[in-house]
């Protein structure tokens, strides 16, 4: 089983959500790698759709980083 890092950027986003979003979110993480994954366009990493989230993360070795959770139109920017 791969590690999970989930950086403070990410943690902090969690902590604003609601509890059943957050359920949510934090199930969606531990199903990586499988779920609505794309690569990120012009650099490293994925990202992975729950909803109107996005999760960017990037897999090195058998470790799962989680750089950051936003909505779908700010995560990117």
């Amino acid at each position: 089983m791969m590690r999970i890092d989930i950086k403070k950027k990410a943690e902090k986003f969690l902590d604003k959500l609601s509890a059943k979003d957050k359920a949510r979110i934090v199930k969606a993480i531990y199903k990586l790698p499988n779920g609505d994954i794309k690569p990120l366009q012009g650099e490293d990493g994925f990202r992975l759709r729950v909803g109107d989230w996005r999760i960017v993360y990037d897999i090195i070795g058998d470790e799962i980083i989680i750089y950051d959770i936003g909505n779908r139109g700010d995560i990117y920017k």
